[in-house]
């Protein structure tokens, strides 16, 4: 077993994947070898379509983690192991449509307010403020801070890809207040380790306290900072083009996402029942 995921660890990297990858679809493969219960060489196509319907029953893992195990599969046998299979036969789930919960301007506000921690409200504002992921607020440097061109430098985000957005200017007296009072060395946001990132961890529970003190009843997690972000931008007239650049979505489809959330698309429409209203308005009989 350890020399198949090497295998597989080696081809992803030769494929350019990201080292979360790696160490995902290892946990995918170990799953899956502890159900098949034999050999991963000796697997057929049927041993495959009977997990997928072992993760359906009864809904063992959401959508997304069913899908990662599906491509975690589909790549060890067709690139790693050579399979010459109808991979077509092993479908990926239907990603169901749902929108995300959006905060408001004024909820943002208050969110940020009943933040009493510099550090961490320097966090929440950089991330709502350039729409960034969780993962890329953690990973800024503090050399990625433009402050001549009032851009910051996202490297290597969700894609592998670097982009710039833009550096607010109410976040950067926040961000130098932040950076006299804890001189972080090598990420922007150190944990209590000197020289290591703060952890997702720690922030999801940080928003989630402040959340809650804000009297913010909406469920939401921390990547609603960037949904409002997209969100808010369409409301002020921004270019979807330009919102799939700074949140760097490769398909102008996942932005498109964002005409769904912005009030803007629904007053710009009325309802035809608004049409009615003079009749609606004339005194009826009773029954």
């Amino acid at each position: 077993m350890e020399r198949l995921e090497r295998l597989l660890e080696r081809t992803l990297l030769a494929r350019g994947r990201s080292t979360a990858t790696v160490r995902a679809y290892r946990v995918c493969l170990r799953r899956f070898a502890s159900f098949a219960a034999k050999p991963l060489r000796r697997v057929s196509m049927a041993d495959l379509r009977s997990y997928q319907r072992h993760l359906a029953a009864d809904r063992q893992v959401g959508f997304s983690a069913f899908n990662q195990n599906v491509s975690a599969l589909r790549f060890f046998y067709r690139d790693c192991l050579e399979r010459r299979w109808d991979f077509e036969r092993l479908p990926f789930q239907r990603k169901p449509h749902t929108l995300p919960e959006v905060l408001s301007s004024a909820e943002v506000r208050a969110l940020l307010s009943s933040c009493r921690n510099l550090k961490h409200r320097a966090v929440l504002m950089t991330a709502y403020g350039c729409g960034l992921r969780l993962a890329e607020t953690l990973s800024l440097r503090p050399e990625h801070l433009d402050t001549h061109r009032m851009v910051i430098r996202v490297e290597q985000g969700k894609g592998r890809r670097d982009r710039y957005v833009m550096l607010p200017r109410h976040l950067l007296p926040t961000l130098r207040r932040y950076q006299r009072a804890y001189r972080p060395a090598v990420w922007l946001f150190e944990g209590r380790t000197r020289g290591r990132p703060l952890s997702p961890k720690t922030i999801q529970t940080v928003f989630h306290r402040v959340r809650r003190r804000a009297g913010i009843a909406k469920v939401v997690g921390f990547h609603a900072l960037r949904h409002s972000f997209a969100t808010h931008l369409l409301e002020d007239g921004v270019s979807l083009r330009v919102i799939q650049a700074l949140l760097g979505h490769r398909s102008p489809a996942s932005t498109q996402l964002y005409t769904h959330l912005a009030r803007t698309y629904l007053e710009q429409a009325t309802s035809p029942l608004d049409r009615l209203r003079p009749v609606l308005s004339c005194p009826t009989s009773p029954l």
